[in-house]
């Protein structure tokens, strides 16, 4: 009998999170049928959609999440013990499978390369920022990319994929560490927009003529900025809007009509599932950057899965560099 850690939704949040909405619990796994197989968690991600996707949530559910997990005991043969595989059931440290959704590593994966990257870099962030920047805003070699929220685990890969594909890129983050990472991996401008005096001048100092392409993952007031400097026909993805993910009351205007109309803007929204038939191809082009050096990564690990609510907490602060993880 496996006893399996798990962290559960204790309260809904209210505003930011706070460590006491969550409570750790222990739960006894039955022994395995034909067909199911034993996982163990080594790495689990924490992402901002967890902050708004948890609306699904009931309170006592376990926290919703994707893991690397190693097979431990197989009872089906499909899957070899000592096999990884990314699951996505949540935060706990043992789970058992019938096999259905799990996902393969891909079998080009080096030894050398950290398993944890294939929930970043090689992974669903790293997907998110392959089909929004080739897929939503459509780039092309000469384009101008500005992307928010660019030391992060979608932005990174963003503004890097971008230079791969003949781009000049800006980016936008929250501290000078965070500015130095993005000009150390190919970024052409990078500021912090909470030392900036305007962030209007901060944009347009960084690219006097405007943006083709813009990648959104704050929303809110950058975004009712940034929205002025965008160039005639410029395209718009927005990924996310965590400025706006704690607001207990929502924010209001300005609002984007005017300048979407006389610049015939294209604004779209979108969820990185829509290409799920395409994953592998993605995956497959992710990982070949990675390894001949064209895409670098960094990771926040947090060592502990009693740290999974500290490590949630501080991604949604904007602590880490890069791609948050906890190691198990």
């Amino acid at each position: 009998m496996v006893t399996s850690k798990v962290w559960v939704l204790k309260k809904h949040f209210e505003g930011f999170p706070k460590t006491s909405d969550f409570e750790l619990k222990k739960i006894e796994l039955p022994n395995l049928k034909d067909g199911e197989l034993l996982l163990e968690s080594v790495f689990l991600s924490v992402d901002p959609y967890m902050r708004y996707s948890r609306k699904d949530m009931k309170e006592g559910d376990i926290m919703i999440g994707t893991q690397v997990a190693r097979i431990v005991e197989s009872k089906n043969p499909a899957f070899t013990v000592g096999t990884f595989v990314v699951a996505g059931s949540g935060w706990r440290t043992h789970f058992i499978s019938d096999g259905k959704g799990l996902q393969l590593l891909p079998s080009s994966w080096p030894e050398s390369l950290p398993k944890s990257l294939a929930l970043g870099t090689v992974g669903m962030p790293g997907l998110t920022a392959y089909f929004g920047l080739l897929e939503v805003c459509k780039v092309k070699i000469g384009d101008t990319v500005l992307v928010n929220a660019a030391a992060g685990a979608v932005g990174s890969v963003v503004g890097q994929l971008a230079k791969i594909g003949g781009c000049k890129v800006v980016g936008s983050a929250g501290s000078d560490d965070k500015v130095a990472y993005l000009k150390k991996i190919g970024f052409d401008e990078a500021f912090n927009y909470k030392t900036v005096k305007s962030l209007d001048e901060a944009l347009r100092k960084a690219s006097p003529d405007g943006y083709d392409c813009f990648f959104d993952n704050v929303g809110g007031e950058f975004t009712s900025i940034a929205i002025n400097q965008m160039k005639k026909y410029g395209r718009i993805a927005i990924c996310g809007g965590i400025s706006q993910y704690n607001d207990t009351v929502p924010q209001k205007g300005p609002y984007v009509q005017i300048p979407m109309l006389f610049k015939e803007l294209l604004m779209e929204g979108f969820i990185v599932t829509r290409w799920n038939n395409r994953w592998e191809e993605g995956q497959k082009a992710l990982l070949k950057w990675v390894v001949e050096g064209k895409l670098k990564y960094h990771e926040h690990v947090t060592e502990g899965f009693e740290n999974m609510p500290m490590a949630f907490i501080g991604m949604l602060k904007g602590e880490n560099l890069g791609k948050a993880i906890v190691k198990v």
